[in-house]
């Protein structure tokens, strides 16, 4: 089994716009959102990751294929907190491994590689409803930081659900 995960060029966008399309299918039975007139779900934010320097589109593969993609970007889910202590943490903005692909330790390897390419502070969000997502991120930081992390559930005009944090 070889996992690569890759920065996604420019040339890449439209396979991960397509992508975007099957995550979001996805995760529209927790968020309910609907398709457009066109019958898409499409993602604003897509384009600023080929503009915003502190924005990385990853494409996900294994053996080859296609196997799914992270969005990951500075921000925070605490804007109370004064960014000059805290600075800018590393978000994952999107995480999404195909179906087929799942329960195979592709996304354990992914998060892991991220965290290994972005030495930092992370800070990593689910929706409420997710639960599935909360399992999963709780035992993948819980491994990786040997249990050096907190969870806060947020409740702000930036998020609302639990946010894992920890520094590597």
């Amino acid at each position: 089994m070889k996992i690569e995960v890759s920065l996604a060029g420019y040339q890449e966008k439209i396979i991960l716009r397509n992508l975007l399309e099957l995550y979001t299918y996805d995760f529209s039975e927790l968020d309910g959102e609907d398709v457009d007139e066109s019958g898409l779900y499409g993602y604003r934010h897509l384009d600023h990751y080929w503009i915003d320097p502190e924005r990385f589109p990853f494409l996900i593969r294994m053996n080859g294929e296609l196997a799914g993609f992270a969005l990951v970007r500075r921000g925070t889910y605490f804007p109370e907190l004064d960014s000059s202590e805290i600075g800018l943490s590393w978000l994952i903005a999107e995480f999404f491994v195909m179906r087929k692909y799942r329960r195979q330790g592709i996304g354990t390897f992914v998060a892991r590689d991220l965290f290994e390419r972005l030495p930092g502070r992370w800070e990593i969000a689910q929706i409420e409803g997710n639960t599935e997502a909360q399992i999963f991120w709780r035992k993948v930081i819980g491994d990786y930081s040997g249990g050096n992390y907190s969870e806060v559930l947020v409740k702000n005009d930036c998020w609302r659900g639990p946010v894992q944090v920890f520094n590597n």
